[in-house]
Parts: C-alpha cells; sequence; structure tokens
C-alpha cells in the first residue's frame, strides 16, 4: 500500500496502478478531500491572491466542484457510456478524481507573474490527462478514448449548469434605448471565462 505522497506523486504521473489502488481503497476518500483542498488552496492563490478569506472559499468551492464532476462523471459512464465490465460506484470516482487532481497544485507556482500562463496551461493539460486516467480505471474501461467522451459530456453538462447559474443569479440588465457612452461599451474583442467547476479545468 503506497503513502499518502507516494499517492500524490504516482497520480501525477499519470501511473494507472496508483489510480487502481485508490478505486479500491474506500479508506483513501480522506486522502482524496486533502488532495482537492491543496489544489483549491493552490488555485485560490494563484487567481485571488494569498487573502485567508480567498483561500478558504477557493478550497471549499473546489471540494463543492469535486463533487459535482464526480456525480456527473458516475452517471455518465455507469448510465449513459458503460462497457461490459463497468462496475462503479461513486466513492471510486471521488477517490479517482480526487487525485486526478493533484496536477493543478502546481498553480501555486502561477503567482509568479512571469511564469503565470505557462503555469496554468500546463496544469490544465496535465489536469484533463489525469482525469482521463482516472476515469478509465474507476470505470474498468478498456477504451481510453471512451474516457475521454466521459469526460467531455461531464464538462458540457457543468457548462450548460453553469451558464443557467448565471442566468438565473444575475441576469443581463434590461435593454436601454439610450446609446451607452463610448467608455462604457464593451469591445468586440471582449472575452469571457466560464469556470464550470473547481476541479474540472477553466474554460477561456
Amino acid at each position: 500500500m503506497s503513502t499518502f505522497v507516494e499517492r500524490v506523486i504516482g497520480a501525477a504521473r499519470l501511473d494507472p496502478a496508483i489510480y487502481e489502488e485508490v478505486e479500491h481503497d474506500r479508506a483513501a476518500l480522506w486522502q482524496s478531500l486533502g488532495v482537492v483542498a491543496l489544489y483549491g488552496v493552490a488555485a485560490g492563490a494563484a487567481e485571488l491572491g494569498l487573502s485567508f478569506t480567498h483561500l478558504v472559499a477557493s478550497m471549499v468551492a473546489a471540494m463543492i466542484g469535486w463533487v459535482i464532476w464526480a456525480s456527473l462523471t458516475y452517471v455518465i459512464g455507469t448510465r449513459v457510456l458503460p462497457e461490459p465490465a463497468t462496475r462503479a460506484d461513486l466513492g471510486q470516482l471521488l477517490r479517482t478524481l480526487g487525485f486526478a487532481a493533484g496536477p493543478g497544485i502546481i498553480m501555486l507556482l502561477a503567482v509568479m507573474p512571469r511564469i503565470r500562463s505557462v503555469v496554468f496551461v500546463v496544469a490544465q493539460v496535465w489536469m484533463i490527462a489525469a482525469m482521463v486516467i482516472a476515469v478509465r480505471q474507476a470505470l474498468d474501461y478498456a477504451s481510453t478514448m471512451r474516457a475521454v467522451a466521459v469526460c467531455l459530456i461531464g464538462w458540457i453538462c457543468q457548462l450548460l449548469v453553469a451558464m443557467a447559474v448565471v442566468a438565473v443569479l444575475a441576469p443581463p440588465p434590461r435593454s436601454d434605448t439610450r446609446e451607452a457612452p463610448a467608455q462604457e461599451r464593451v469591445g468586440a474583442g471582449s472575452v469571457g471565462v466560464v469556470r464550470p467547476s473547481a476541479v474540472a479545468p477553466a474554460v477561456h
């Protein structure tokens, strides 16, 4: 049985054996929670600064996102796109996807402005690769592409939910016949940022 540190390192190295071990170790749920918490702190420090309130808020958001992401993946993987050998429960998805957030801890390095953009790109690509392996192992898939499909469908579902929540909680202002001053107009080049969950990679 690997130690916590060995599991975090192995998960970051995309070692399928580690994800398989975590999948079957029910006691690893708390370790997975710890990995998600560390990721939340790192992401919060990178995006919001080192304020204690911001770090706690980011950590809580990461935990909520982890549960939502695992739940969606469980439903899609076992009900929509199962394979004959698929035998999984929600706990297995929580444990494996929790460790898949491990590579995101490097986002702490993004507090250094010069390498911020590079760190974000590397962290997100790394986390996507880890999530695919986590899903493949937890759902006992023989096909990596099926695991990719499950992650993609889950991401789209989260995006739709996030857009619906934003539409309800922050509806656009009523249209006004008066033309807004030039300085208040939104430029054509403005880009929105949608972050479906704190675990799933952000969408720019």
